[in-house]
């Protein structure tokens, strides 16, 4: 928590500080009621102008702490706040700093509960329990010392009452704390099964899976609604002790003081100490009595904090070089002896992986599922960083290069199409290309060239047609013609498609191919397919089996020499058909 803490700016120190200033005042207040609570108890019988002197004492004192109690609720919910924005932001750039491999340390739904729960629980504390730090020590420690060398069987009577407050305390949150610090786990399992819910909707539909998926929530939903039951029930010990051991204590201070008046002939003031006493007694019970409720919310904002700290000190894996990416030589493309193991596997994925492409070059992967194909686009696309050998992309390895300057010269459709809520406009000149915005002729060439133009144009608004979240209006061939589109309107130096013609007809594909040859000629294109038609006249074909690569050349050649490539063209073509 108190690492967060530092990330306060000036203006939330000076509002702290007010706020401090704001919590004296209301303790130097409520002290000084007891006071006239002393006074009134002396001139009770004196006329009703002394005692509405000593009342009207108490009201200021009461409405100027009023006063200084908005104040500081005003301040606290400020700082939190502000706090809470910036811890919002800074997660939110974190995330987009992290690898994939670093992402992977946390899941989708814990990322979404840290910016959003999390940060609410280390708000609310902000808000409501740094005041209550403050100002409950304040006040025991105040009335404390106006209530030193007092009577002592009165002080025996405090300081026992005290003890039982702290034991009882401990024992409880000594049963609960443990709970707390599981909660927040909890809420992930749930959003992770919702997520998993909303998804996968049409498959748990198509596959009668509805009652599955229910008895996963509920069972996740019981779990998180126990814990809570059983952190509540044990903190709702907490207010019953504490009222009942301030009661008792009142109770015994006044037991005291009627056989301490009564063997004394200074009764008057005997009994104004008492009242006394008793007033400032029962504000140290009081701030143990705050101080719970500070014990309540502690341990939920310790461990969202400690969640938000985790997420915020981890380091990215994917460090940047100072490479600004002005080459002489464009669009080239070599591996030299790359090898790559994911983080949390035990064996290479990739093993001694060599190859090179000019600009202008076609070059193609081609295996089973699960060769390495996709692993490969990852590691040009620098998501991980190969464990052996080294990538360069015009003659510079791409680790010395700025990952923005990097991302500038590749234009990348992934295997699964992604676009974002917007329009057609906004979906195709998506992003930052280093070179100036996208212009309206060029979004409609993009799109074309994708053989996107057709069911664009049918579209209400046409290219500010609405695109929905995720592309749920459009059809799957529809989503990555835009995809592809997206990339084309960059003009960058390296196409990369990740099987990203599988959801289109062949007649699509071959039109959309062709006009991409026709105007990438000056671009490197790095396709990877698991149809043979889709890479036939690549300038270079990469054949890759369990990570290794097992042949690589031209079509025919590989019809001639690679035993792998013929398996799978002739198991997707006739003779005939692969000969041209």
């Amino acid at each position: 928590m108190f690492k967060l803490v530092k990330r306060l700016q000036l203006v939330d120190w000076l509002c702290f500080f007010c706020a401090v200033a704001s919590i004296v005042l209301q303790v130097w207040l409520d002290i000084k009621v007891v006071d006239y609570t002393r006074n009134l108890s002396l001139v009770i019988t004196s006329g009703l102008g002394q005692v509405l002197e000593q009342g009207a004492y108490m009201l200021g004192c009461a409405l100027i702490s009023l006063l200084g109690a908005i104040l500081c609720g005003f301040f606290f919910a400020l700082i939190s706040a502000r706090l809470s924005c910036n811890l919002r932001r800074e997660i939110y750039l974190k995330v987009h700093e992290l690898s994939m491999a670093d992402i992977k340390k946390f899941s989708v739904p814990s990322l979404i509960t840290r910016t959003s729960n999390d940060v609410g629980q280390v708000q609310m504390f902000i808000a409501m329990g740094m005041q209550m730090i403050i100002k409950a020590p304040l006040t025991a420690i105040w009335a404390i010392t106006k209530m030193a060398n007092k009577n002592w069987e009165w002080s025996t009577l405090t300081v026992g009452a005290v003890i039982s407050i702290v034991v009882g305390v401990s024992i409880i949150m000594a049963l609960a704390i443990p709970k707390f610090k599981k909660i927040q786990s909890y809420i992930d399992d749930i959003n992770n099964v919702t997520k998993e819910q909303l998804t996968g909707i049409r498959v748990v539909h198509a596959f009668n899976a509805e009652k599955y998926q229910e008895s996963k929530f509920e069972e996740k939903n019981e779990t998180l609604t126990n814990t809570q039951i059983f952190t509540q029930k044990t903190m709702g010990f907490m207010n019953p002790l504490m009222y009942l051991v301030m009661n008792l204590m009142s109770l015994g201070i006044y037991w005291i003081g009627a056989f301490l008046i009564a063997g004394t002939i200074e009764n008057e003031s005997l009994f104004a100490d008492m009242i006394t006493f008793n007033g400032y007694s029962s504000q140290v019970v009081s701030s143990f009595l705050t101080l719970v409720m500070i014990f309540v919310m502690w341990p939920r904002a310790s461990v969202s904090a400690s969640r938000i700290n985790q997420l915020l000190n981890t380091k990215n894996s994917i460090l940047e070089g100072n490479f600004l990416g002005e080459t002489e030589e464009k669009g080239v493309i070599e591996f030299r002896n790359v090898s790559f193991k994911y983080p949390d596997a035990n064996e290479l994925m990739l093993k001694n992986i060599s190859f090179k492409a000019k600009r202008g070059d076609t070059l193609a992967f081609i295996g089973s599922t699960g060769s390495g194909k996709t692993t490969i686009v990852n590691l040009l696309m620098r998501f991980y960083d190969c464990t052996e050998g080294e990538i360069l992309i015009d003659g510079i390895n791409i680790q010395d290069y700025k990952l923005k300057d990097l991302y500038n010269k590749i234009g990348y459709v992934p295997q699964r199409a992604v676009l974002l809520s917007g329009t057609v406009s906004t979906n195709v000149a998506f992003g930052d290309n280093g070179k100036g915005e996208i212009t309206e002729d060029e979004i409609k060439q993009a799109v074309e060239i994708a053989q996107g133009k057709n069911f664009v144009e049918k579209m209400d608004n046409g290219y500010h047609g609405n695109v929905a979240q995720g592309g749920t209006n459009l059809s799957g061939g529809q989503k990555q013609r835009l995809s592809i589109a997206r990339a084309i309107a960059r003009n960058p130096e390296i196409y990369i498609f990740d099987d990203a013609f599988s959801a289109l007809d062949y007649v699509t594909d071959y039109k959309l191919r062709t006009e991409l040859k026709r105007q990438t000629k000056n671009s490197t294109n790095v396709i990877v397919a698991q149809r043979i038609g889709t890479i036939m006249n690549a300038d270079t074909i990469v054949v890759l089996e369990k990570g290794k690569c097992v042949g690589i050349g031209t079509h025919k050649e590989l019809l001639k020499n690679c035993d792998t490539y013929k398996e799978i063209a002739y198991s997707q073509l006739s003779k005939e058909e692969l000969n041209g």
